[in-house]
């Protein structure tokens, strides 16, 4: 009776551990420092300053699209503004909200920064690169580990391709802020063309990150956003 007890159990474990899904060392709900998670939510603010900022200057602050408007408020007091004139202090609104833009900008050059130091005094194991490397090498038998190990690896890796990304967006933007610098007047045009067409890169990225941690989130990662909010490995 014992013996038959004893198989029963042994196969209902192994039923429950067949039917369970595996989550290997490199699942997406890891433990995050207190300065990652304050790194990420400043980051997440100051980009999405940036953005708003970018959007009003180029739609409803751009100057064309100013200069029927102040010419009517000039109207109202009296005063007959020409075009040329209207332009100027149309374009005067444009200005402040891209001067706001470049020093948001400086932020975002700091907290890059910021997150090389941040990555360099976290312990050895939680680093991303560390993180990354170890998961290339893991390797196991069971296929939903190895499927998710492939997932966590992409992941991970188009987080380094954003920071690249992101460090090229952010030296082509001081090249434009401190265009009072002869030494940069060659590479400037270039920056400008490069620093304009990395913003889509990012929006882009901005978008399928968001996509993919609401679905993971909802999926077999549940809990990954609180644990960017409190820290604590989940799962």
């Amino acid at each position: 009776m014992s013996e038959r007890r004893l198989s029963y159990r042994s196969v209902r474990l192994d039923l429950n551990a067949t039917l369970q899904p595996h989550m290997n060392p490199y699942s997406f709900l890891e433990p995050h420092s207190r300065a990652i998670r304050v790194w990420h939510w400043t980051f997440v603010l100051f980009v999405s300053a940036t953005i708003a900022i970018v959007l009003l200057a180029s739609t409803v602050f751009r100057t064309r699209n100013t200069i029927p408007l102040v010419q009517q408020q000039l109207q109202q007091k009296g005063i007959n503004a020409s075009e040329d004139q209207a332009r100027a202090v149309a374009h005067e609104f444009n200005d402040q909200l891209w001067n706001m833009h470049r020093l948001i900008g400086f932020g975002l050059c700091a907290l890059l920064l910021a997150r090389w130091f941040i990555d360099l005094s976290e312990p050895r194991g939680e680093r991303l690169q560390v993180r990354l490397k170890k998961a290339l090498g893991f390797r196991s038998t069971i296929p939903i580990e190895m499927i998710q190990r492939r997932h966590y690896v992409n992941v991970k890796a188009t987080y380094l391709v954003f920071y690249t990304v992101f460090t090229l967006m952010a030296l082509t933007g001081l090249v434009l802020a401190f265009d009072n610098v002869r030494q940069l007047e060659e590479i400037r045009p270039l920056a400008k063309e490069l620093h304009s067409l990395l913003q889509y890169v990012i929006y882009a990225f901005i978008g399928i990150h968001l996509i993919g941690v609401i679905r993971a989130d909802l999926g077999q990662h549940k809990g990954i956003v609180s644990g960017m909010i409190h820290g604590k490995k989940l799962g």
